[in-house]
């Protein structure tokens, strides 16, 4: 059975009430039926999006596969530095003489 279901206006406001100092956790919990842990979760969100917190996640898809693509970018530099690192070393090593 699933939960209610809470506008995004709605997160948004006990958020800003709880940061503002306006109501604690436990008064909003209290006054909304809330779980504390729901409101908490609720906050970290905010924390970690912004703005962008509670919609649909098109913006934050795009931002994903952008950031996506950047760390491929960067982990096909780390293999050809370690593909030039190891031809470096054999080579160091097979001219110095030890194996």
């Amino acid at each position: 059975m699933p939960g209610r279901q809470h506008s995004r206006e709605f997160k948004l406001e006990v958020v800003s009430q709880i940061n503002s100092g306006q109501r604690t956790t436990a008064q909003l919990s209290r006054e909304h039926a809330l779980a504390p842990s729901l409101i908490h979760r609720w906050r970290k969100e905010v924390e970690a999006r912004g703005v962008a917190a509670f919609t649909d996640g098109a913006a934050t898809d795009r931002s994903a596969e952008l950031r996506i693509a950047e760390l491929e970018r960067h982990c096909g530099q780390l293999s050809l530095e370690n593909s030039i690192l190891k031809k470096s070393l054999s080579t160091y090593r097979s001219t110095s003489g030890t194996k």
